[in-house]
């Protein structure tokens, strides 16, 4: 994203997909978010020493214990909250697997794990909000025109003005700033607390 010039959800959000989860137990919800999910944590287990079948059974688990356990988590208002939250699950799959494995991560590796400061957190926090925003993008692309899309894309991701984007797609400003609203608004009625 250009500037951080989209922001995408807020805590106030009703009905988000965690809280259809907790709420409904919806299979849909639940399909999606293991979508947005699986990415993430495939990116998050891209550790030197773990192979693809070790990340596919880490995010599995991971994802089982987020099934278990998702009706414990309450969003506390701080930006962040649920990948925080999610990051420590997936930690602690990954501080189990190395259990077993002796000698396979290093004490520094858990420690960055551990730090929501260290390098290794903020690069997971980033990837986090990558990889969910990517795949929600996907889920709600399909519910719009072309062209109000494209309006969404070359304002919040490609940082163009309203006014280029206008001349670009021959509509007037005002329909161009509607667009990027209308999908914004969708976003953040998809995303409720996945992103802050």
């Amino acid at each position: 994203m250009h500037g951080g010039a989209m922001t995408v959800a807020s805590p106030e959000t009703s009905l988000s997909l965690l809280e259809k989860l907790r709420e409904q137990n919806s299979a849909d919800a639940w399909e999606r978010l293991v979508a947005i999910y699986t990415s993430v944590l495939h990116a998050w287990f891209r550790a030197p020493e773990l192979q693809a079948a070790d990340r596919d059974d880490l995010c599995q688990r991971v994802l089982e214990v987020l099934l278990r356990r998702l009706p414990e988590f309450r969003h506390n208002g701080q930006a962040g909250s649920f990948r925080t939250w999610l990051r420590g699950i997936a930690a602690n799959m990954l501080r189990e697997l190395w259990r077993k494995r002796p000698g396979s991560a290093s004490e520094s590796m858990m420690e960055k794990i551990a730090d929501p400061h260290s390098s290794l957190s903020r690069l997971w926090d980033r990837q986090h909000d990558q990889h969910v925003l990517h795949s929600l993008m996907e889920i709600v692309e399909p519910e719009f025109p072309q062209a109000t899309w494209q309006a969404f894309r070359r304002i919040a991701i490609d940082g163009a003005t309203a006014r280029e984007v206008a001349a670009e797609l021959g509509k007037t400003v005002n329909a161009v700033l509607i667009a990027k609203s209308r999908v914004l608004t969708r976003l953040r009625q998809e995303a409720g607390v996945l992103l802050d």
